[in-house]
């Protein structure tokens, strides 16, 4: 089964996760989202499959610099806007394989979806 990571290439926890791909043989496409941005249409199906409050990376220093105005109030419309705005507000990575989203990098996780 292919997959495809979604991240950013100098994170370091995109870098694990593309390690692990790579030494148990998962082939996979990386997408960059921060080069080459991230669709409306996959990104609301990501909210719809895994939820806004899950995919929205708050501890990052993108929303640590948002205005506290931009912060407040958040809901899944305005989630989806500053993740589509500033992409580096995605948690990463995102890996899609067939029907699974696995948001975050879990190593157990990944072998239990990807063998």
């Amino acid at each position: 089964m292919g997959a495809t990571i979604y991240g950013i290439k100098a994170c370091d926890t995109m870098k694990k996760a593309r390690a692990w791909l790579d030494a148990n043989g998962v082939a996979y496409v990386f997408h960059d989202y921060k080069t080459a941005g991230i669709e409306r249409a996959r990104l609301e199906g990501w909210v719809r499959k895994a939820g806004w409050e899950k995919l929205l990376n708050r501890s990052g220093t993108t929303f640590r610099k948002l205005p506290d105005a931009d912060k407040e109030g958040l809901d899944e419309a305005r989630a989806i806007a500053l993740m589509l705005e500033k992409p580096s507000m995605i948690k990463r990575p995102v890996l899609e394989a067939g029907d699974d989203l696995l948001v975050g990098f879990k190593p157990d996780d990944y072998a239990q979806k990807l063998g």
